[in-house]
């Protein structure tokens, strides 16, 4: 019998050939855990790539987005359960989800001490928050490159170039959230790659973005714009494991932290919210 091959979302597509993203989606299969009963909170899902892989780990989800645009593109792939956010307030009642993930976020929010603040009240006590963020220190070689080949801040969509973890803690510690454990991820080489093709992309291959989009256009952030560039992708895939190999080179810089942050940071079981502090 003929083996039918269907066709993988175009976001996923180009999941499978993101050296980042596959670091991050192994440690989210890997590492997070979803109770069946569980409500979710996915802030800021974009194109709903990383929600994908979420969704599978069970619970009840809800997806948000500043974007319009990154709703439409994720509700294609996720179906239902999409609300549009604004920021700093988020829409919803306090202590409403028992999960909150803010992954790739943090970063683009003009406020960032409100936006934890919002994540804290959003939180049922004993709730558990997954973040991630860029990492940033004086020796974060990367953020010296990207300006030198075309790169700025808003072409990621960042209000800043990321955090270093003392910095997390306070900003965290402030909004009443406790950080339980972290780990890093992205070390040199993958860093350096996706660079290089953040670039080529830029400089060559984007044309007038379809909309201002809240996390960039350093990829095809709509399904027009990952069409009119299927060709040039297509020539991706076949130099992909050429540039998977080359990554592999961050297994001899096993004694350095990488690019990303991931953080896991809990409510206190006995933390009380305002009555006043109520969204509907």
């Amino acid at each position: 019998m003929r083996r039918v091959h269907h066709a993988l979302p175009w976001q996923l597509e180009i999941a499978r050939r993101s050296l980042k993203k596959k670091e991050k989606i192994n440690l989210i299969e890997k590492r997070v855990v979803v109770g069946p009963g569980d409500r979710c909170l996915d802030l800021g899902c974009a194109q709903g790539i990383l929600s994908w892989f979420l969704r599978k780990k069970g619970g009840t989800w809800v997806h948000t987005d500043l974007d319009f645009e990154n709703l439409q593109t994720a509700r294609d792939l996720l179906g239902p359960g999409f609300v549009q956010m604004g920021v700093p307030d988020l829409p919803f009642k306090s202590e409403s989800f028992d999960r909150l993930f803010c992954l790739d976020f943090l970063e683009h929010v003009d406020d960032d001490r409100r936006t934890a603040a919002e994540i804290t009240r959003v939180l049922r006590p004993g709730g558990e928050m997954l973040l991630v963020v860029p990492r940033t220190g004086r020796f974060i070689l990367m953020q010296k490159i990207r300006p030198a080949v075309g790169l700025k801040l808003e072409f990621y969509g960042h209000k800043r170039e990321g955090y270093t973890l003392p910095q997390l803690q306070a900003l965290l510690v402030e909004a009443g959230l406790r950080i339980a454990r972290h780990t890093y991820y992205s070390r040199f080489f993958t860093e350096f790659l996706e660079l290089i093709l953040n670039a080529l992309y830029v400089n060559f291959f984007s044309a007038k973005p379809e909309a201002k989009l809240r996390d960039g256009h350093i990829r095809p952030a709509t399904p027009g714009e990952f069409a009119a560039r299927k060709k040039s992708f297509k020539l991706y895939k076949l130099v992909f494991p050429l540039f998977w190999l080359f990554s592999k080179l961050d297994n001899l810089l096993f004694f350095t932290r990488g690019y990303a942050l991931m953080i896991w940071a809990e409510k206190a079981a006995d933390s009380k919210e305002a009555s006043d502090g109520d969204r509907s």
